[in-house]
């Protein structure tokens, strides 16, 4: 049985962990359980349109490893969504909350469509069909989702509204990401940007003006280049999906933010700098490359071209495998996404567990304990990363495995 790879639902999962498995001795059983998720739920379901017509909405929702606890992960909404890719997102969110020691499993979320094609009233109603046909997984001991790409807080609301109708009662344990008097946690909207800012801290330590380019300026990304600005960073060059802005004597970040609207680029701001194509930001030389949108911008066909330094993925994957075998050869060190970027699944476990206390802590106070926890992890990678000699990647896999499996053992199932 353990021997067969049908059921495999990640086969970007099987790179990272066939290299795992050269690192350390992985059973047959093993490789079974961390190949394949615990339960993978894909539906079709009906939505009315304002115009009348009844649309067909394909979404998804993968369980991917429950050992450590219920399942936690995020909900996107995107045209090009598929099983595939929210497999792959599921297996990271496993690695993620293990490595972070948080108590949760990990799980990803899908819907396919474009919301920006919606109207208010659709979107609300493709938000709550989705909690309709997910009632039976979601719970806040059971699997708790969360904002991503294309989804906030309003849609949290409204996913939780549904959720509290169908259930009876007040859960606002079963989804993070809430707005603040639904029962949201202060902190979380810059939580993914805060905790790449504190490992950053920790990588360039007392070095002030190091440089910085940053493919993605949405939430993670432009809260983040605002943190390193306003830390003495000099950010030179940032991007979203319609192109980028570069100074190599650096960018004011507030005035980008305070200018740049939200579907023009950075046409408004062009005083700043030059504009520059999204490909032109990747090979920078610079001390830190960021890239903060989509997964899978850096390949082999331009990981050549990277002269970064360093790689910090706030993105989800946006390094592929092939093309880290080349970064490693050009000696660039990659922090990987389920380190990277986990500020958010901290301060959503911070937030579940204030839920579940009914006692909510100020904002200074989730800072801090957000700091703590990256930073603590941090060191810890970074010592089992000198002691073996193999990469951040490596040894944040190698941790975070070593976890889900001890916890598989445990409870019986190995």
């Amino acid at each position: 049985m353990f021997g067969k790879d049908e059921l495999n639902m990640c086969q970007k999962c099987n790179l990272w962990l066939e290299k795992v498995k050269q690192l350390k001795s992985l059973s047959s059983k093993d490789l079974f359980i961390l190949k394949n998720p615990r339960r993978v739920t894909a539906v079709n379901y009906p939505v009315r349109m304002d115009n009348g017509s009844i649309r067909l909405v394909s979404a998804f929702r993968v369980q991917y490893n429950d050992a450590i606890g219920p399942t936690k992960g995020g909900i996107r909404m995107h045209e090009s969504v598929d099983q595939e890719e929210v497999s792959e997102l599921a297996f990271l969110m496993s690695l993620k909350t293990a490595l972070m020691g948080l108590p949760y499993g990990g799980a990803k979320g899908g819907i396919k469509i474009d919301p920006t094609n919606l109207s208010e009233g659709e979107l609300e109603r493709v938000s709550r069909g989705y909690v309709k046909e997910m009632r039976n997984i979601f719970g806040p001991e059971k699997d708790i989702p969360a904002p991503d790409v294309n989804t906030d807080a309003r849609v949290m609301a409204w996913m939780l509204d549904e959720y509290e109708q169908i259930v009876g009662h007040s859960a606002p344990g079963m989804i993070t990401g809430k707005p603040i008097i639904l029962g949201g946690s202060l902190g979380r909207d810059t939580s993914t940007a805060r905790g790449a800012f504190f490992i950053i801290n920790e990588m360039f330590g007392d070095i002030k003006g190091a440089t910085v380019a940053i493919q993605g300026f949405g939430n993670a990304g432009g809260n983040l280049a605002k943190f390193l600005h306003q830390a003495g960073f000099r950010v030179v060059a940032v991007s979203d999906a319609s192109g980028g802005i570069y100074n190599e004597k650096g960018l004011n970040i507030e005035a980008i933010v305070a200018n740049k609207g939200t579907k023009s680029g950075f046409e408004k701001v062009v005083s700043e700098g030059s504009m520059i194509t999204n490909e032109e930001l990747l090979a920078l030389d610079v001390d830190l490359l960021v890239p903060a949108a989509l997964g899978g911008v850096i390949t082999k066909e331009n990981a050549g071209r990277v002269k970064a330094k360093k790689i910090l993925e706030v993105a989800n994957a946006p390094v592929m495998s092939d093309a880290e075998e080349i970064l490693d050869k050009k000696g660039i060190e990659i922090i990987p996404d389920i380190l990277a970027n986990a500020g958010g699944v901290i301060v959503s476990y911070f937030e579940w567990a204030q839920n579940m206390q009914n006692f909510y802590w100020t904002e200074q106070e989730v800072d801090d304990r957000l700091r703590e926890k990256m930073v603590s992890v941090y060191t810890a990678i970074k010592k089992v990363q000198q002691e073996e000699k193999i990469s951040v990647r490596s040894a944040s896999y190698v941790l975070a495995i070593a976890r889900i499996l001890q916890a598989e053992k445990l409870r019986g199932r190995l």
